[in-house]
């Protein structure tokens, strides 16, 4: 397979050297330092109105796609969901209100979080348009701390947790299975939908979600059946919502390609939907579907530069000044990546080597065995599929500065996330 198919959708080879939106990765590597993530405003939005032009297709009822700001959010990528009309899932108040600066309006707010601290749940209640409401405790702290707000509250909905997890490459990328830690089992739904009548809270959707960066959507099925039939049990008529999770996949090497079918995704979904509804009588819910990563992975790129190799035998370090502070998801779970140069990407690839970063840890890796061309210390690579999970997960371990995130379209170049200085690590910071 292609391995330039896992870049964004505006990438080419011009003068021998990687661009994207018709900038130079050598140019904005030089001119913004490394490590350095580019983010491709053509593919996000073209992966944003794939979805939108699959659920008119599928779904043309009541759908809408939400953003998982986990995978990354800030003012920037905030306002960006607003261009596409998508809801926003935040998880406590610093993601709430990242969302609010970026204009997201309260109706397009989603709020998630298995243990919400009041200060969660305040935010929430200010500015959010639904909580994801994961268990029975969080039901009875919401009555406890606002017993007069419901007049003015966000819509509630349920978490389930249907039993049943998606196929995934690890165990900590799954979500649905019996003994997570996310959501209420049927009894529980059950016993927090009585909860909500009795106490006036405006219970209006179910939501569950089975895992991420899966490729087979048929799991989906089994919990969307459980979840219809809760809703039959609770009542729900006309206005009702149900969220059947996200974490549709991407491709992250070229063994992985081609690019998982979104549209076969909502097909799916949408087809368990209403049949389902249809057999049990029940009104159509307003879908909301929750692409996670494959609305901004592939949009995403990080640009290193090699500072050191290592050859000895058959293993070759490339060692590079990235690694797992801004990308801790192979150390974590095991990810697989692949790669580029980014002078001569398309030079004949004639050893296989392994790429980690400078910092203290054995696990600071972020590529195992790929084959490549002879790398040279003062090379820049680029790191495909980086848009998700990185930079949000990203770390100042061994005093590691956050990098710069530059924003690409045609025409213009933005920088949307500055790079961090060692000022700020100690401006948080109070002597004895």
């Amino acid at each position: 397979m292609n391995r330039l198919d896992l870049f964004p959708d505006t990438t080419k080879i011009e003068n021998d050297c990687l661009t994207i939106a018709g900038y130079s990765l050598a140019s904005l590597a030089n001119l913004h330092g490394t490590p350095l993530y580019l983010y491709d405003r053509d593919t996000m939005d073209n992966a944003a109105a794939g979805y939108k032009s699959a659920l008119a297709s599928h779904y043309p009822m009541k759908g809408s796609v939400t953003y998982a700001g986990k995978a990354f959010l800030n003012l920037a990528i905030a306002q960006w969901t607003q261009s596409q009309n998508l809801f926003v899932d935040c998880t406590g108040e610093g993601e709430i209100a990242m969302a609010v600066a970026g204009s997201v309006p309260r109706d397009h707010i989603l709020v998630h979080g298995v243990n919400k601290s009041q200060a969660d749940l305040e935010s929430a209640i200010k500015n959010s348009g639904t909580i994801v409401v994961d268990n029975l405790t969080e039901l009875h702290r919401i009555t406890e701390l606002f017993p007069n707000s419901y007049s003015l509250f966000p819509n509630i909905w349920l978490r389930l947790l249907p039993g049943v997890a998606v196929e995934t490459h690890h165990t900590h990328t799954q979500t649905g299975q019996h003994d997570s830690k996310f959501g209420m089992t049927s009894s529980e739904i059950m016993e927090a939908a009585q909860f909500c009548k009795m106490n006036g809270l405006p219970l209006n959707g179910i939501h569950f979600h089975q895992g991420s960066n899966f490729r087979d959507a048929s799991p989906l099925k089994a919990a969307i059946e459980l979840g219809l039939d809760l809703a039959g049990e609770i009542g729900f008529t006309n206005e009702w919502h149900l969220s059947p999770g996200g974490g549709w996949g991407v491709a992250y090497h070229e063994d992985e390609l081609p690019q998982p079918d979104s549209n076969e995704y909502v097909r799916i979904i949408a087809k368990n939907v209403v049949e389902g509804c249809q057999a049990r009588g029940l009104d159509l819910p307003h879908l909301h579907l929750e692409p996670g990563r494959s609305l901004v992975a592939r949009a995403g790129v990080a640009v290193y530069k090699v500072g050191a190799i290592k050859r000895r035998g058959d293993k070759v370090w490339i060692l590079t000044d990235g690694g797992m502070t801004d990308n801790p998801r192979h150390a974590m779970y095991g990810a697989r990546y692949s790669c580029l140069t980014v002078s001569s990407p398309g030079k004949a690839r004639s050893e296989k080597v392994s790429i980690a970063g400078p910092y203290c840890e054995s696990g600071d890796v972020v590529i195992e065995d790929l084959l490549m061309p002879k790398i040279e210390v003062g090379e820049l690579i680029a790191i495909p599929a980086s848009g998700a999970y990185q930079l949000s997960m990203s770390s100042n371990y061994n005093g590691a500065r956050k990098p710069a995130v530059l924003w690409l379209e045609n025409g213009s170049v933005k920088l949307i996330q500055r790079r961090e200085t060692v000022a700020d690590l100690l401006r948080r910071d109070k002597a004895l």
